[in-house]
Parts: C-alpha cells; structure tokens; sequence
C-alpha cells in the first residue's frame, strides 16, 4: 500500500499568505549570499536547505490517499480541500472518460474534511461510480444538505456520476486489503479507518483528542492502534494549547508520541496543523516532538512530519 497525504490542515483551508513567503525568501537568499552560490550548486543547495525553508506544510484541508495493488484508481480518505486537485489529477485516467470507479471514506462531516467534494470533477462525469463508507446512519443527507441552494449553485445529487452510499458495520474488504473504523473523542463523533494485509497496518486517525485518561485505560484504543506500521494521528495543538481547549477533540503532538509509543506504533506522521501556525511553528513543533520522544529514550516511534504530498509505503516493496 502507498498512502499519499494530499491535505494536513485543520479547521479551514491556509493558503500560504505573502508576508510568510517572502520571509522564506529571504532567509534562503540570506544563506545562499553567505554560502556564495552559484547557479552550478543551485539544485543541491535547495536540496540541503532546512525543512521549514525546502518545504511548505500546504494550505488544504484533510484529504488522504491509499493505493492498493492491484486496484487501478486510490481509495480516498476524507473530502477536504486537497480533493479538488486529486479530481484534477484523476481526470486525465478512467474518470475522465466516465470510467472511474472510486471509494471513499469520510471520518465525518464537519467542513474542512467535506467541502472539496463540490468541486470534485469526477463527480459530475456520466459513467463514474462513486462509493462513500461511513458508519453515519445519514451519510448521503449531511452530503446533500451542503449543497442546497443556500450554500452552493449545484445540488450534490444532480451531479451527473453513480453515487451509492454504504454504511459500515464492521470491517470491510477493498481489493483485498481489510478496511475497520473505530470511534473517537470529537465533538459529533469521528471515526478512525485502519487498513490492514499481511500482518501490516495503516491507520487514519484526524479529529481525535488523545489524553492521559487514554493511556490510563488502555483497553479502549490500545488494541487498534497496537503495532501499526503507520499512524496519521490528530497533532493540531501544543500541550499548553490542548489545556486551554480541552473538549475541542484535537490532540497535543506530545500526547500523540505517549499514544503512540504506549502502543508500539512503528511510524506516527503529526497532521491536522494548526491554521494559525506558520510553515515555521510547524516545524518547531514537530522538533519538539521528536525531543520528546527522545526524552524518553525510545527508538520508536519514528516522527513525520505531515505535508502536502508526502508518501509512505506500508508492506511488502
């Protein structure tokens, strides 16, 4: 399996404003005049800048993919912003020729993991099959009620592609890799997916508030979560900030190494960034993270970064 991250904020979508890019500017012209660069030594330059200069973070809302062998189009988690270039990408395969056939989990339906789904091109192809998954009894009204004329000039279900809506009771199979949910803490209820094939694991895990409660009761989470290859966990806070906010249903990246290194998670990627965050404080964050893990002198979990288009491949090469 190849997960693809395509969207890492929260709450609302951030695109990077001019202030913030000329600051990054500045800093690499800055060190590149120090350093005497010339155009030969351009590309390993750049190659070698710090992250929070050679990245950006990315604007967009949660959107995720999972490539499945085998299987021709990705399985797509969540339908935020980031869904829109996805749709993009997929028109020039089967979907640009009404053949697409596309599943499609969505943890809930608060805005920022919804509101790309209107401006998803395959979705308005005659001859495109779309799949949603969700354990929400009423999945395909909250869908709908988003694109009622009040809000959007396009009713969802007037859009010209095949939609079927399934709820999810228990586990299920997607070309031949076994997909389970497992509710959690957030206001209006979440859920996180789990993939699984031959002894590996991916989960998905946004929207979640982790606490010290959770650690002292294991048994809710811990075997969910127990030796995942790879977490993509809610890290939108600092620890001070999930005091101030508790009950918001996000995580503080300090909790989310405790979670992850009680439950022996292989890989944790920090994701669902704080829209009021620099590329910078980011960053900062996610040293943090790996400081505090190292504190407390383990191996693993090894900490990611999330950003737009960072890929991870779980199993067999």
């Amino acid at each position: 399996m190849i997960v693809t991250l395509l969207g890492v904020r929260g709450s609302i979508a951030t695109p990077l404003r001019s202030q913030e890019y000329q600051g990054k500017v500045r800093q690499i012209l800055e060190k590149a005049i120090r350093e005497n660069i010339n155009e030969s030594r351009i590309d390993s330059f750049i190659s070698e800048l710090p992250p929070d200069l050679r990245y950006v973070i990315g604007g967009e809302t949660t959107c995720c993919t999972v490539q499945i062998p085998g299987v021709p189009l990705p399985v797509i988690i969540d339908c935020g912003t980031a869904l829109r270039h996805l749709g993009d990408e997929l028109m020039a395969g089967p979907c640009g020729k009404g053949q697409g056939e596309l599943h499609i989990l969505v943890t809930h339906t608060h805005w920022d993991h919804i509101q790309g789904l209107p401006f998803f091109k395959p979705a308005y192809i005659p001859g495109n099959k779309l799949h949603f998954y969700s354990p929400l009894d009423d999945l395909q009204d909250r869908l709908v009620y988003q694109t009622t004329d009040r809000f959007f000039p396009m009713p969802f279900m007037a859009t010209a592609s095949e939609k079927h809506f399934h709820k999810l009771t228990g586990p299920i199979d997607l070309g031949g890799v076994q997909v389970d949910h497992h509710p959690l803490k957030h206001p209006g209820g979440c859920f996180a997916y789990k993939f699984s094939k031959d002894g590996h694991a991916f989960i998905f895990a946004t929207d979640a508030e982790f606490t010290g409660t959770d650690l002292e009761h294991p048994e809710e989470y811990k075997p969910f979560f127990y030796q995942a290859d790879l977490v993509v966990m809610d890290a939108q806070y600092t620890l001070d900030e999930s005091f101030a906010k508790f009950d918001w249903g996000h995580t503080s990246y300090t909790m989310a190494v405790n979670c992850a290194a009680q439950w022996k998670v292989k890989n944790l990627v920090l994701t669902h960034h704080e829209p009021a965050y620099s590329d910078a404080k980011v960053f900062e964050n996610y040293e943090s993270a790996i400081e505090h893990r190292n504190i407390m002198r383990l191996e693993f979990p090894r900490v990611h970064l999330a950003r737009e288009g960072l890929s991870f491949r779980i199993g067999p090469e």
